[in-house]
This record gives C-alpha cells, sequence and structure tokens, in this order.
C-alpha cells in the first residue's frame, strides 16, 4: 500500500476512540506479515482469523494479505461443530483470535495440528501474545512474490446451516472487485466508511478494500446499533456506509433519526437481503443521498441500481457493474426473452475460480453457453426488462410447486409488509396432502398483532393458489449475521418432518 507514504499522516482506521495513520496502520500490517515469515508459515498458507471487530483485526487481515498468506475470517455466530470443520477445510497452518475466543477454538483445534496460536492479550501456555508477537518483528515492508492468480482469502458461505463452502478469491480477482464496486459506490480520497458488520463478512470487504484502495479512512464499530449509527454518522461526518435491509429499517424506524444528523452521507450500499420497494421509497425520503441497492453474490456477481435511475425501478436491482455480464435462462438452460423469469447466471473478472477444496461443487455451478463460455449460477431466479435492468423475482430453492405451479414467496411477502402491523415476513412451503405444498408465513409485528386478521387481510389480495395455509407471529425471525432470513431453518422448526 503507497498510502502509507504518501498519506502518511492521514487517518486510516477509526475504532472505539482509537486511530491509525496510514503509516500507523502500514507498518503494523508490515509487523503482523514478517511476524508469520517468521513463524514459519509459508506463502500460500492458509491463517484462519476468528476475531471480533477491531483494529487489530483489519492489521491482521491485510498482514496475512502483504505476507502472501492466504486469510479466511470466520463467523464467530456459528456452531462450534461448524467453526471446527471450516478450520480443518481451510488447512489452516495458523489461528489468530480475539481474547474473549481463547478458551472456545482451544477446544477446537486437534490435538498435535501444529497450528500456531496467537491471540489478543498477553502469551499464556497455548497462545502467543498477538502485541508482543507482532511487536518483536520489524516494520519494514516484508518480501513476499504475490502473483495475481495466487489466492487473497477464503470465505465461508454458511455455517448456520448447510455445509460451508470456501469462496477463494485471487489477489488480482479482489483488486479488480474494488476497483469495479469503487466505482459503482462512488468511493474517492475523501471517504469516510462507517463500518457496522462484522469484518468477515463480504460486505465488510466490500468497505474496506474499496475505502483503502480510494484512500479514505475506514470507522469500525464493536457491533451495529442504530442509535450509534445516527451518532457516529453525525460526529464523524461518515460519508458511505453498507447496510443490510433490516439495519437500514432500524435506523429510519428510530426516535434519534433524522434527515439532517446523516445528511454527510453520500452512498449508502444496501445487499445482503431483498430492500422491498416500500422501505426503498422510504429511504430515498428521508436520506438525502437515497441508496444504492446491490444484488450480489461472494462468488463474484454483482449488479447495482444507482439512485439517478430508482425512479419508476424501486422494485429493480439495476445493471451488472463493470466487468461483469448476466443472462437468465430457463428449466431447459437456454437464454429467456426480456420479461421472462429463470435462473440468473453471470460471468465476469471478479468470478470465484473455485470453491476450495471442492472443485467438483464449482463445477457444478457452471452454466455453459453456446460458445463454451462458463457463467455461474446464482440460484436466484430473476427477469430483465427490455432496458436492461434486473428483477428479483426469488431463491430458485425457495420456490413453492403447488399443484405444479410455480408460487415465489417473495410476492406473498411484499403484500404482508404492507400490512400496517407487520415489520418483517417470509413465507416458506408447507406440506399439503392436495396440492404437495402451499404457503405459509412467519411474520414479526407490531404490538396487538392478531394472527387471523393478518391471515384474512392477505388472503384477499392473494390470487387463489398464492393464499396462506397458516400464518404464525413470532417475536423474531432466524437471521444469519448479515440480516438474511434463514428460511430452510425456519422450515425446518415448523415442519420437521420435511427435513429428513
Amino acid at each position: 500500500m503507497l498510502h502509507e507514504k504518501w498519506r502518511g499522516e492521514k487517518t486510516a482506521i477509526i475504532c472505539d476512540g482509537e486511530t491509525l495513520s496510514w503509516q500507523a496502520f502500514g507498518e503494523a500490517s508490515n509487523r503482523v506479515a514478517n511476524a508469520l515469515a517468521a513463524a514459519g508459515i509459508q506463502h500460500g498458507d492458509t491463517i484462519v482469523v476468528a476475531m471480533e471487530n477491531s483494529i487489530e483485526m483489519v492489521e491482521v487481515l491485510f498482514g496475512v494479505l502483504k505476507a502472501g498468506c492466504v486469510s479466511a475470517p470466520l463467523n464467530l455466530t456459528v456452531s462450534d461443530d461448524a467453526l471446527a470443520m471450516m478450520i480443518g477445510d481451510s488447512q489452516a497452518k495458523a489461528i489468530i483470535v480475539s481474547e474473549n475466543q481463547r478458551a472456545r477454538f482451544a477446544n477446537l483445534i486437534e490435538k498435535g495440528a501444529g497450528l500456531r496460536l496467537i491471540a489478543l492479550g498477553a502469551s499464556d501456555e497455548t497462545w502467543a501474545g498477538y502485541e508482543d508477537w507482532k511487536s518483536a518483528q520489524p516494520a519494514s515492508p516484508p518480501i513476499a512474490d504475490i502473483a495475481p492468480d495466487d489466492l487473497l482469502n477464503i470465505i465461508y458461505s454458511s455455517g448456520t446451516t448447510g455445509q460451508p463452502k470456501g469462496i477463494a478469491h485471487t489477489h488480482l480477482s479482489r483488486l479488480d472487485w474494488a476497483y469495479d464496486l469503487a466505482v459503482a459506490l462512488r468511493y474517492h480520497g475523501g471517504a469516510r466508511t462507517l463500518c457496522t458488520l462484522a469484518l468477515y463478512s463480504n460486505i465488510s470487504w466490500v468497505m474496506m478494500l474499496c475505502t483503502f484502495l480510494a484512500g479514505g479512512t475506514l470507522i469500525v464499530t464493536r457491533k451495529f446499533d442504530a442509535g450509534e449509527f445516527i451518532e457516529k454518522t453525525e460526529t464523524h461526518r461518515a460519508t458511505h456506509t453498507a447496510l443490510v435491509p433490516v439495519q437500514l429499517r432500524r435506523i429510519v424506524d428510530h426516535p434519534e433519526f433524522s434527515p439532517n444528523k446523516v445528511a454527510s452521507m453520500s452512498a449508502i450500499m444496501s445487499c445482503g437481503s431483498p430492500l422491498h420497494a416500500e422501505l426503498k421509497k422510504r429511504i430515498f425520503k428521508t436520506f438525502p443521498a437515497g441508496v444504492i441497492e446491490l444484488y450480489g453474490l461472494t462468488e463474484g456477481i454483482a449488479t447495482t441500481l444507482d439512485p439517478e435511475e430508482a425512479e419508476g425501478r424501486m422494485a429493480s436491482v439495476g445493471k451488472p457493474l463493470l466487468g461483469t455480464d448476466i443472462k437468465i435462462i430457463g428449466d431447459d438452460d437456454r437464454p429467456v426473452a426480456a420479461g421472462q423469469a429463470g435462473e440468473i447466471v453471470g460471468t465476469g473478472r471478479i468470478v470465484m475460480p473455485f470453491y476450495f477444496n471442492r472443485l467438483d461443487e464449482a463445477e457444478k455451478a457452471i452454466w455453459r453457453d453456446g460458445d463454451g463460455r462458463a457463467w455461474l449460477r446464482t440460484g436466484d431466479v430473476g427477469r430483465l426488462d427490455e432496458d436492461g435492468f434486473l428483477y428479483i423475482v426469488d431463491r430458485k430453492k425457495d420456490l413453492i410447486l403447488s399443484g405444479g405451479q410455480n408460487i415465489y414467496p417473495s410476492d406473498i411477502e411484499a403484500v404482508l409488509l404492507d400490512h400496517p402491523c407487520v415489520t418483517a415476513a417470509a413465507v416458506v412451503a408447507a406440506p399439503h396432502d392436495e396440492w404437495g405444498e402451499t404457503p405459509f408465513a412467519v411474520v414479526e409485528t407490531l404490538d396487538d398483532a392478531d394472527e387471523e386478521e393478518i391471515t384474512g387481510w392477505a388472503n384477499e389480495k392473494l390470487g387463489k393458489r398464492q393464499r396462506l395455509t397458516g400464518l404464525k407471529i413470532i417475536e423474531a425471525l432466524p437471521r444469519n449475521p448479515n440480516g438474511k432470513i434463514l428460511k430452510r431453518e425456519l422450515r425446518a422448526s415448523l415442519f420437521p418432518e420435511c427435513s429428513q
């Protein structure tokens, strides 16, 4: 990073009142890279990073990058079994953890595995203390011969349900990804990016790489709180952020929210799950900058809807990034005409080269066109309008097949969200003796909501085959840390006989 030379005194990172200049950040990440080399970690080795948001975590992620090693940042909210699987799958040679994760990860590590173990805090009989381990090494740039196709990181796709897959990215694909996203999301040297999501998340990598590419300042919070987001935006004059829809809703619903307090925001990215048109319209009315909705996969496909093109297209997720192309294919794997729904496939320079240790899974995810060119299957159903704007219809695996007819849960969820008491909704397939499957809704609501009233209200507005066979109000829908509703987990809890 040449910013440490030419922007040395400018602030690179802020977290909980602590700041690092670009020069200090460069030196700290150099020390991490040199410490890895001194510990015998080789070029291309994987380092598991199991840390909570902090300046140290950013140092580690970029120190691993500088060393020519591969970071595998893990989601700390998943089960111990899932973490153990990911550690083994990544073929890690070292693990770096937050201080409060020491005991948990010590229990997960296979005895005799020969892993280097580093933790924030003081050294003990199991863990090397991070500060002493890092500070013992020089701050000079590490000697690492990094090729464009060398792996940079592995982002695990799940771990909450199902078998996690390691999505591999190279140095070149991540650089291209940062270039393309920085243009689409309007990053610049004066960017002050407020990052409230866990740093293992691919959404946070958007913020980190785009901010650092442009030479801006990254403002990291330990966790998301709507009131804190409003306060930090105003205090730090934040210009950029990336949020998931549930966060956006909590921000605009917060009693301290006002457009004046977030007026410094010039680019807000929404991603991770659908931003329903009703909420999108509300954001445009209350945030001066509006919102840039991004549809994308960690595997490397992305579209964005520019605020200037949102009028009349509030349900769209825009057009592909520069360097990315998409098509819509039908059940027969042939491209469909504009306006017709089918699976979204994409190709471009930012698509992952493979799933780590799962080359067979990567091949299953490929569709090849008439020229033999490889396109990544998304598993999402969408359509393109006559002007080339993409609209997401639903997840292919979430489709409800009722009496031979495809029913899209998102259509029903959009109706439910129009009810004045419903704040969040998920529709899943319920088993049915006659029709095979029928829609069943689970919703979060305001106080004093009534299940029968909401069901009747929705069914009056839905088509005959779309009508709900049942509805349940719960306090909180199951979500992953990025706010995406976990429908597989939800359906398994409601209809365990269908998960066998």
